[in-house]
């Protein structure tokens, strides 16, 4: 499996403020990977230094085996991209903007090949429908929410196999939302590689391969999803404290004083569990570990 998207050391800072800290990342050829973290974190600093919008303070970064900083238009034709803030063309309608995007991307790729205009036409049409939104009004008189399915089709229809995605279901309503990412899991069965950012942990967790926990700038943690289900957290409340050496990962002293002990646990519970029957537990309870739990460790709350 090829590596698409290479981050090193990567580094931007602002004077004395540090966005980003060496970020060394990977993202394989057809995997999603998200990108979680707090505003602040580092996420659209990141994203934008793949873009070649800002140049590094050190470190460098690849996509597609060109540099990010010194090469970035070639970068730019490989990818779609989706910013976080909008800014549209207000005296266009949806299907004049999304013409024009696609007349910018032929002068920019004449030799790329992909879909015929008939058969971009039809993706665009069946895209609309399922987004449920009228391609003949003017952008000026759309709502954040359409404005912002307007520019998701125009990310999906463009023929380019990386996607960069910022916050991508903002404003999204729960059932586009869903639509949304089964449309990401096609694309990765189709090949094309995803690179998203987001708040919200549940699509996180549906969609992604892997995802990347940022903390003031740095890679706090790199989980695959799937090995998530593997572990599960074994947390005990004792009648008194443990006076011999133990597996402990955390303690969390409860209102009483007396405290939980944790585990987390991957594969047989039982030896776990054969030693616990010898002490005093007064409450035991199995927990997933799931990746708010990871989120939660690093974060201390939601995203």
């Amino acid at each position: 499996m090829s590596v698409i998207i290479k981050t090193k050391s990567l580094t931007k800072c602002y004077g004395s403020v540090v966005a980003l800290d060496e970020l060394s990342l990977q993202v394989n050829e057809g995997e999603i990977v998200g990108l979680l973290g707090p505003n602040g974190s580092g996420k659209t600093t990141a994203i934008r230094l793949l873009l070649g919008f800002l140049r590094p303070t050190s470190g460098h970064a690849q996509v597609a085996g060109w540099d990010c900083w010194r090469q970035s238009v070639e970068v730019r034709r490989r990818v779609a991209y989706l910013p976080g803030e909008l800014r549209l063309y207000e005296n266009l309608t949806g299907r004049q903007f999304l013409d024009f995007l696609a007349a910018l991307r032929a002068r920019q790729q004449p030799d790329a090949g992909g879909m015929s205009s008939s058969e971009w036409a039809g993706s665009v049409e069946q895209l609309a429908a399922r987004f449920a939104l009228d391609l003949q009004r003017p952008i000026r008189t759309l709502s954040s929410g359409m404005k912002h399915k307007l520019a998701l089709i125009s990310v999906l229809t463009a023929q380019t196999p990386i996607l960069i995605l910022d916050e991508p279901t903002n404003t999204l309503d729960p059932a586009m939302r869903e639509e949304f990412l089964i449309m990401l899991r096609q694309w990765r069965s189709a090949g094309r590689t995803i690179l998203f950012s987001s708040h919200v942990l549940s699509e996180v967790e549906a969609v992604c391969d892997r995802v990347a926990i940022l903390k003031q700038g740095r890679l706090a943690a790199l989980e695959r999803v799937s090995a998530l289900a593997e572990y599960r957290r074994v947390r005990v409340r004792l009648a008194r404290p443990l006076t011999e050496p133990c597996p402990v990962v955390s303690v969390v002293p409860e209102e009483d004083g007396r405290p939980y002990y944790s585990w987390r646990v991957r594969g047989s519970l039982q030896p776990l569990l054969r030693w616990l029957a010898e002490l005093p537990v007064e409450d035991l309870r199995l927990e997933p570990v799931g990746l708010e739990q990871i989120y939660r460790r690093i974060h201390g709350g939601s995203p």
